[in-house]
């Protein structure tokens, strides 16, 4: 049922996490705001139309327009237009949360510019699903989107991330994935822990957890399909003695707060924090 607190909104920019598989995964806000939104703006507008038919909202007369990377220059300037008017504007991303990974970015931004209020209705993401099932550590993550296509631009990305203290996480089409995995393996270390996790939330969803090299082997003998999140485990921990770590610790603490020291060695190090700190209390002058 309509809330009816949502049934006239405020104008704005809402923005809409759609479903990435199954379509019960929308939320009950998200409904409100399709139903009552003066227009409605998608990635493809037949996916919107499509997901409001199961849930039962209606369209009625209000215009649905498409913006996608490919017209975003041309379609841009018209939903600016309508929300200067003062309509309510919902944009759904083809799957997932806008923003991330999305064209929905320069709209929200040309939002903001003009001073135009922007509302997130948040929900599902491919990247904290991921994340939640595919047993690597979540404490810090980076997301990188897609690698470049090319081999040797693609390891040179990964060269850049080689050292990044948080699991990696990456979107790979099944076409690319053994040959990602392939250059992530000779770049990052055969031994890395990673996950393939493809079809999330959907009927043959399945996550492949193995060492770098063992996952691009097991990747390029299976014809997988669906939509691919990749994650790779951290650098290991460097093997570090304990004088170094004091001296590096000392060091620190010449320049900074024990807590400014914990946090620099620890960043440094890739050791626990705690762990750091606890030492910066005992060297601490």
């Amino acid at each position: 049922m309509l809330n009816p607190q949502i049934a006239s909104l405020l104008p704005g920019l809402y923005l809409i996490a759609t479903p990435i598989g199954t379509a019960r995964d929308i939320t009950l806000r998200a409904l409100d705001i399709l139903a009552s939104a003066d227009v409605l703006v998608a990635e493809d507008t037949r996916s919107l139309r499509k997901l409001m038919d199961i849930h039962g909202v209606a369209l009625r007369d209000r215009p649905v327009l498409s913006y996608h990377d490919h017209n975003g220059s041309q379609m841009r300037p018209r939903i600016m237009a309508l929300l200067a008017e003062g309509k309510s504007v919902a944009y759904g991303s083809e799957a997932g949360t806008p923003m991330v990974a999305d064209p929905g970015f320069d709209l929200a931004r040309a939002a903001r510019a003009e001073g135009v209020p922007v509302v997130s209705a948040p929900g599902p993401s491919a990247v904290i699903t991921a994340l939640t099932v595919g047993g690597l550590p979540t404490d810090r993550f980076f997301f990188n989107g897609f690698l470049p296509n090319s081999s040797g631009q693609r390891k040179t990305a990964l060269r850049g991330l080689k050292d990044v203290p948080g699991t990696l996480v990456f979107y790979e089409s099944p076409k690319r994935i053994a040959a990602m995995l392939r250059d992530a393996a000779e770049v990052l270390g055969a031994e890395r822990e990673a996950a393939v996790c493809r079809e999330l939330t959907k009927k043959f969803e399945e996550v492949i957890r193995a060492p770098l090299s063992e996952l691009a082997d097991i990747c390029a003998e299976r014809a997988l399909k669906g939509e691919i999140v990749v994650l790779i485990d951290r650098p290991g921990l460097p093997n570090i003695s304990e004088s170094d770590l004091e001296e590096l610790v000392k060091q620190a603490l010449s320049d900074g707060t024990v807590r400014d020291a914990a946090d620099k060695v620890a960043q440094q190090t890739g050791l626990p924090r705690r762990q750091v700190y606890q030492l910066a209390l005992k060297l601490a002058p």
